[in-house]
């Protein structure tokens, strides 16, 4: 119906708010694999797991440390907030069914947990029927974003990195999982 449904979620004492809106859509930001030109990208698009719209580009208003760890260079962002750096990624809107696959993909909640993290918005593509409704550049936006709180302590040791890319200078070539033994 368009309008806005709003669901609350409780982390380290703190309510947050996350808003569907339109047939319940959720905003989510992704940093690694899931973002256009990356290996896992086919699943935000492929449509066969639900629906995903890319909407645009943004950072997160807190520092967070973003790193490639474990045999399969994968990209964790540690949730530990206020170290690292603003970790730029993509803003997506994803129905039910996505977010649903999308806690399965990213093995939620023991690999990843899914949580609420504020984003700053820095380019905004996406159509709404009310110009109220697009968020302005530099405007602070909610997000889910699958982070991890159950790493390997050493990983607090590891590079950071502000914006993800598997082929970058960093040598540390993401592993498909049809790749792995």
């Amino acid at each position: 119906n368009g309008s806005p449904g709003c669901s609350w979620y409780v982390t380290n004492n703190t309510y947050f708010c996350l808003c569907f809106f339109g047939g319940r859509m959720a905003r989510v930001f992704v940093y690694g694999t899931l973002k256009k030109g990356q290996p896992n990208y086919q699943h935000m698009i492929n449509g066969t797991h639900g629906r995903a719209r890319f909407q645009g580009r943004g950072r997160t208003v807190e520092k967070y440390p973003l790193v490639i760890a474990g045999k399969y260079n994968i990209p964790f962002l540690l949730n530990i907030s206020g170290t690292g750096h603003h970790v730029t990624g993509e803003i997506y809107s994803v129905d039910d069914q996505m977010l649903q696959f999308l806690d399965e993909f990213e093995g939620c909640p023991d690999m990843y947990q899914r949580t609420p993290v504020r984003i700053v918005v820095v380019e905004w593509e996406g159509k709404s029927s009310a110009p109220e409704e697009r968020p302005a550049v530099n405007s602070i936006m909610e997000c889910f974003v699958y982070s991890t709180t159950t790493y390997q302590p050493q990983w607090i040791n590891l590079p950071y990195y502000d914006n993800y890319d598997s082929l970058g200078n960093h040598g540390l070539h993401y592993v498909l999982r049809e790749s792995r033994d």
